[in-house]
């Protein structure tokens, strides 16, 4: 995936630059990357860093060279990207202090020649990831964690509190990772190197944010339509074609209603499964002809399947583990979206940061999954929840987003440049002083794409909004959306416990109805029972993978048969089990033993 690399140490420049060249490598997973070096001895670092060829990411310096610059990602100022020459120039306005003024999501490695000053630092959410390793005389850092395992071999093992925060919730939370030793830096960081030693900082903290007051219904719908409309354009500045991923929702509807006019340069197109329409698909197709843009159906295809072990795997490789086998679509949809254009425009976390929205929650697996020690473990992990007295829009920005769903994105980015200006610094501060009444409201959402776009807003969302918001037409058309969205989501998931065996009879009337599949084209649960069952059988019957401790031996020997008997969906449980092979397998077992510190 695309980011930086290096080490800061005070051990022979020789040996850190081999190293750092191994990491660096280990970045390099497709063709169309780019990578660059930066090496300054005297200073101790060795770094470097991996983008995408149609990208702004590199390294930069002043006429001089004094100051040099590793940027990945992108920063936004005033209505388009700052490019690295203006990072410097604030740099050299402002000092270290300059990190305050980007808006965006990056890392980065700044080195002052003159002033012996190196900083590391991050977007304000942590959401460009910097993984880290910390020992005598030695501080490595890289954007993918594979990177440090790669030199670092002693460290390829589990970090327990990591891996039980990942099966109790599906993540690993607090800055922990999967790996022992190796953590990751926090969102709105900058950390200072003199003499291989560091001195962490955050410049962002959100309480910032959280003290902001809350403003009226009037001032801050005012606000909101004002502010989105000026930042939008920023995402959409580009010399390259821009990709809006569209979805029958509500978010990509305010991006298509307030969009710039950009002659041409723009496309979109929507997931979907390998037949059939879902709502998703028909809504976007809608709303890209009302739009007067050209709109692509991306399928999951044969080869998805056929070859499911090797795409499972590349997207754990990629995401560090953090996108697990149920997410290996992800970088196949976006290797295909890359076609159409090389930037991803998305609606994504529109629903966390504007209203609330969570997928949080205790993962739930079957205790008998798990051996004693660890199902106790987790038990009492999963009865305490991080969410619990937090500020709901700082839980969303700075704790589910860059933790939770981090692995969506990351697989995302391996693929392509993402952009969301649903993360953009202006509109997240102006959501945190969101009047109470709207807090959980898609109101002021839904009125911004009809004071810009009335046709736009005349076309319903997946989940009923559209035309006019009131009467019986709108409550049965809401109705109606929950009830199949609910409907959809069992013919996948299967029925609850009590009524199960009656899951052989529910989802061939749920297909004559032509509900199944309305919602959702990912159907991970009936694939592990029918196109996927050898890859499922094969990798449970690793021995090897599974004599770990962690599991439940017995469990195990029938945890394939009882999920394809269709009574009960154990598909959590499976791809839990699955993902941890693949971590394992790819993370531990297989890369090469390199001579590390």
């Amino acid at each position: 995936m695309p980011g930086i690399v290096g080490i800061v140490s005070n051990k022979p420049p020789l040996e850190c630059s081999a190293l750092t060249r191994l990491m660096k490598e280990s970045l390099l997973h497709e063709k169309f990357y780019k990578s660059a070096s930066l090496f300054v001895p005297e200073m101790g670092i060795c770094a470097g860093i991996v983008g995408f060829e149609d990208s702004p990411d590199g390294i930069f310096s002043d006429p001089a060279g004094n100051v040099s610059v590793l940027f990945s990602g992108e920063c936004f100022a005033g209505s388009g990207i700052a490019a690295g020459a203006e990072i410097i120039r604030l740099y050299q306005d402002e000092g270290p202090a300059f990190v305050k003024s980007l808006n965006g999501l990056f890392c980065g490695l700044l080195v002052d020649k003159p002033r012996r000053r190196t900083l590391l630092f991050n977007d304000r959410y942590g959401i460009q990831r910097i993984y880290y390793h910390e020992c005598e005389g030695m501080f490595c850092f890289a954007s993918e964690a594979r990177a440090l395992l790669r030199v670092l071999p002693e460290q390829r093992q589990f970090d327990e509190e990591g891996l039980t925060d990942f099966l109790a919730f599906g993540s690993t939370l607090n800055w922990k990772t999967l790996f022992s030793g190796i953590h990751i830096m926090p969102g709105g960081s900058r950390w200072t190197f003199e003499n291989a030693r560091v001195r962490k900082e955050n410049y962002f903290s959100m309480e910032t944010w959280e003290t902001l007051p809350p403003l009226g219904g009037a001032e801050f719908e005012d606000r909101f339509q004002q502010t989105f409309k000026r930042i939008l354009p920023r995402y959409f500045d580009s010399s390259s074609k821009v990709g809006i991923a569209l979805t029958g929702g509500l978010d990509t509807r305010m991006i298509m209603a307030c969009r710039p006019n950009t002659n041409g340069h723009t496309a979109c197109y929507t997931f979907s499964g390998s037949n059939g329409r879902t709502l998703d698909d028909k809504i976007a197709a809608r709303v890209a002809a009302a739009s007067n843009l050209e709109h692509h159906l991306l399928r999951l295809d044969d080869n998805f399947f056929t070859n499911f072990a090797a795409h499972a795997d590349k997207t754990v490789l990629a995401t560090d583990g953090c996108a697990g086998i149920f997410h290996t679509h992800e970088i196949y949809l976006n290797r295909k979206a890359r076609e159409v254009a090389p930037i991803r425009l998305t609606g994504n976390y529109g629903s966390e940061i504007l209203r609330g929205h969570s997928t949080f929650k205790p993962l739930g697996l079957s205790p008998q999954l798990f051996g004693a020690e660890w199902r106790a473990r987790i038990h009492a992990r999963g009865e305490s929840s991080s969410r619990r007295q937090s500020n709901p829009f700082s839980f969303a920005a700075f704790k589910e987003i860059p933790w939770h769903l981090y692995g969506n994105l990351a697989a995302g980015r391996s693929q392509l440049q993402f952009r969301s200006p649903f993360l953009d610094n202006d509109l997240v501060a102006l959501a945190f002083q969101t009047p109470a009444p709207l807090q959980k409201s898609s109101l002021p959402s839904f009125r911004l794409v009809r004071a810009n776009n009335v046709p736009l807003s005349e076309i319903p969302t997946d989940r009923g909004f559209g035309g006019g918001n009131a009467g019986l037409k709108f409550l049965a058309r809401r109705a109606l959306s929950e009830v199949t969205f609910k409907l959809d989501y069992y013919t996948t998931a299967g029925l609850p416990s009590p009524v199960s065996a009656f899951n052989s009879l529910y989802g061939p009337v749920m297909t004559k109805l032509k509900i199944a599949g309305m919602h959702k084209f990912l159907r991970y649960s009936s694939w592990f029972r029918n196109r996927l069952a050898g890859y499922v059988r094969e990798i449970l019957a690793d021995s090897q993978a599974l004599g770990n401790g962690i599991w439940n031996p017995v469990f195990i020997g029938s945890l394939a048969r009882k999920h394809m008997e269709g009574r009960k969906d154990y598909s959590a449980e499976l791809n839990a089990v699955m993902t941890l092979e693949a971590v394992q397998r790819l993370f531990f077992r297989e890369l090469p033993r390199e001579n590390g510190f």
